[in-house]
Protein backbone atom coordinates (compact mmCIF):
# COMPACT_ATOMS: atom_id res chain seq x y z
CA UNK A 1 0.00 0.00 0.00
CA UNK A 2 1.48 3.28 -1.46
CA UNK A 3 0.74 6.93 0.10
CA UNK A 4 -1.54 7.38 -2.63
CA UNK A 5 -3.86 4.43 -1.83
CA UNK A 6 -3.07 5.32 1.93
CA UNK A 7 -4.73 8.19 1.72
CA UNK A 8 -7.75 6.72 -0.06
CA UNK A 9 -8.64 4.33 2.59
CA UNK A 10 -8.47 7.56 5.10
CA UNK A 11 -10.70 9.42 2.52
CA UNK A 12 -13.04 5.80 1.87
CA UNK A 13 -12.95 5.03 5.68
CA UNK A 14 -13.84 8.55 6.88
CA UNK A 15 -16.86 8.81 3.98
CA UNK A 16 -18.21 5.14 5.14
CA UNK A 17 -18.10 6.44 9.03
CA UNK A 18 -19.87 9.71 8.14
CA UNK A 19 -22.28 7.62 6.53
CA UNK A 20 -22.43 5.18 8.87
CA UNK A 21 -23.29 8.45 11.99
CA UNK A 22 -25.97 9.20 9.10
CA UNK A 23 -27.41 5.54 9.15
CA UNK A 24 -27.86 5.75 12.99
CA UNK A 25 -28.93 9.04 13.65
CA UNK A 26 -32.09 7.86 10.98
CA UNK A 27 -32.72 4.75 12.66
CA UNK A 28 -32.75 6.28 15.99
CA UNK A 29 -35.26 8.78 14.76
CA UNK A 30 -37.57 5.83 14.09
CA UNK A 31 -39.53 7.41 11.61
CA UNK A 32 -38.03 5.33 8.90
CA UNK A 33 -40.04 2.34 7.59
CA UNK A 34 -39.38 -1.21 8.68
CA UNK A 35 -38.40 -2.15 4.66
CA UNK A 36 -36.10 1.19 4.94
CA UNK A 37 -34.42 -0.15 8.18
CA UNK A 38 -33.54 -3.11 6.87
CA UNK A 39 -32.40 -1.91 4.02
CA UNK A 40 -29.93 0.69 5.77
CA UNK A 41 -29.16 -2.28 8.25
CA UNK A 42 -27.78 -3.72 5.33
CA UNK A 43 -26.10 -1.00 4.16
CA UNK A 44 -24.46 -0.08 7.31
CA UNK A 45 -23.27 -4.02 7.82
CA UNK A 46 -21.75 -3.42 4.54
CA UNK A 47 -20.13 -0.23 5.46
CA UNK A 48 -18.47 -1.86 8.46
CA UNK A 49 -17.28 -4.77 6.34
CA UNK A 50 -15.45 -1.85 4.06
CA UNK A 51 -14.25 -0.31 7.01
CA UNK A 52 -12.49 -3.54 8.53
CA UNK A 53 -10.63 -4.36 5.63
CA UNK A 54 -9.35 -0.97 5.20
CA UNK A 55 -7.99 -1.26 8.90
CA UNK A 56 -6.52 -4.76 8.47
CA UNK A 57 -4.70 -3.13 5.55
CA UNK A 58 -3.61 -0.35 7.46
CA UNK A 59 -2.68 -3.14 10.35
CA UNK A 60 -0.16 -4.81 7.97
CA UNK A 61 1.52 -1.70 6.37
CA UNK A 62 2.04 -0.72 9.91
CA UNK A 63 3.36 -4.08 11.08
CA UNK A 64 6.05 -3.83 7.66
CA UNK A 65 7.00 -0.47 9.06
CA UNK A 66 8.00 -2.09 12.88
CA UNK A 67 9.97 -4.87 11.77
CA UNK A 68 12.94 -5.09 13.45
CA UNK A 69 16.94 -6.30 12.63
CA UNK A 70 15.72 -9.89 12.48
CA UNK A 71 12.70 -9.16 10.71
CA UNK A 72 10.35 -9.98 13.97
CA UNK A 73 7.67 -7.34 14.86
CA UNK A 74 9.28 -5.39 17.11
CA UNK A 75 6.61 -4.07 19.72
CA UNK A 76 6.51 -0.27 20.45
CA UNK A 77 5.85 0.83 23.71
CA UNK A 78 2.81 2.56 24.23
CA UNK A 79 2.94 5.60 26.89
CA UNK A 80 -0.51 6.18 28.01
CA UNK A 81 0.47 9.73 28.95
CA UNK A 82 0.29 11.49 26.09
Amino acid sequence: MNTEEMSEGRASIEKALERLDEIVKLLERGDVTLDEAMDMFEEGTALVGECTEILEEAEQVAAKLRKGENGEPEELPFDSEE
